[in-house]
């Protein structure tokens, strides 16, 4: 599982990156509300956590960007407001649980792996937009400008990462470990293969949107 921190804080920062690491955890780093964006923006994350007060720009300030855009990666807050309308409003915003400093790591994982066992079905719409096409996973219809059509349950799980994450860049190990899994020995051109059937789906449906190959990264949804 791949979690980016953002605490500007250095010595809490490198503790709890080592400890995490210790979880058998891959974890990023980032000291600061843009430079946690940047990250967020090229890489797709199964949790961040996030500190509230950061420099240049802060916590709250990230997190609603990421959902005015539409990212659902899970948040937990790490912070030192501690009172009730702190915790409301970092709620409120889309912060999937709220942690006050200081607190006991052992908290802070079990809090880490009740959300990395929530279904993401739970947090999630039904039905995913971008651009001209909407996509329904529990169905994997996909609909676009020229009418509509069924996805295998591959492309629909590779569909469903790139709808959930639009204009990022996702890297390949990224999108193979999400759609085939930590143990899987598929190879690189699997992945590929599946992009190429998505864009010829895109193609039936008559949609302006593409797959834009990104070079030593992987590829991103964009509008076209």
């Amino acid at each position: 599982m791949r979690i980016l921190l953002v605490e500007d804080d250095q010595k809490l920062h490198m503790t709890l990156k080592f400890q995490l690491e210790q979880e058998n955890f891959t974890v990023d780093s980032a000291y600061d509300g843009e430079e946690a964006l940047y990250y967020i923006e090229e890489t797709l994350y199964d949790l961040i956590l996030l500190d509230r007060m950061l420099p240049v720009k802060d916590g709250l300030s990230v997190l609603k960007t990421m959902r005015r855009q539409g990212m659902q990666t899970p948040v937990i807050l790490l912070t030192a407001l501690g009172e009730v309308q702190d915790k409301i409003d970092g709620l409120d915003e889309g912060a999937d649980d709220y942690l006050v400093k200081p607190f006991a790591f052992d908290e802070l994982c079990a809090r880490i792996r009740s959300i990395l066992r929530r279904p993401r079905k739970l947090v999630a719409s039904s039905v995913l937009t971008f651009s001209d096409l909407s996509f329904t996973p529990d169905a994997l219809t996909l609909t676009g400008p020229g009418g509509f059509c069924k996805l295998s349950r591959r492309e629909g799980a590779l569909l469903e990462i790139f709808m959930r994450n639009p204009g990022q860049s996702l890297s390949r190990p990224a999108l193979l470990l999400h759609v085939w899994g930590h143990d899987s020995e598929v190879e690189d051109g699997n992945l590929d293969n599946y992009v190429y059937f998505l864009r010829r789906r895109f193609k039936a449906v008559a949609s302006q949107a593409c797959l834009t190959t990104v070079r030593s990264v992987g590829y991103r949804l964009d509008k076209g």
